[in-house]
């Protein structure tokens, strides 16, 4: 091989490498700051055949369960429970809460699993409006019918 093409070789060989070591650093990257969606069902049961570790970084969402939260009165502390059709997880942040957080409301919260079914929090969020539910809880509350007082009718007084 003539040394001008032996040259060439080495320099698109230089190339293919580094570029191999970007992609691989950047997948080494995403995979560290992957945070799996989970609803307390999927949380307790696992989804998938896949039950996430303790130690496990994740999101959870799902409904607040009336008279679950309970604030410590000297720190920002907050804990309060999560359920969606079954299993009830609960959840501690230490932090202020969304303004739209509330007994009832659906949440997404963000943190760390700590034991199976208790998750540390480091961030909170409320959904926007009544209407909004995240995918994934939407799926799996499909069968179950929930009316807001409302659009609730009364038959037997004929006022429908």
């Amino acid at each position: 091989m003539n040394p001008r093409r032996q040259k060439r070789l080495m320099v698109v060989a230089a190339i293919v490498l580094v570029i191999a070591a970007a992609v691989g650093l950047m997948l080494y990257a995403l995979n560290q700051n992957i945070d799996l969606f989970y609803t307390p069902s999927e949380l307790i049961q696992g989804k998938e055949g896949n039950i996430p570790g303790v130690g496990q970084r994740l999101r959870i969402g799902g409904m607040v369960v009336e008279g679950s939260v309970k604030r410590d009165q000297e720190t920002l502390a907050v804990s309060f429970d999560l359920m969606d059709t079954g299993p009830i997880v609960t959840v501690s942040y230490q932090g202020i809460l969304p303004d739209l957080f509330r007994e009832g409301q659906g949440i997404v919260a963000t943190g760390i699993l700590t034991s199976p079914n208790h998750i540390d929090a480091h961030e909170v969020l409320a959904k926007h409006d009544e209407e909004y539910m995240p995918p994934e809880l939407a799926e799996k509350m499909k069968g179950i019918k929930h009316v807001k007082p409302s659009e609730s009718t009364d038959y037997e007084s004929g006022a429908y």
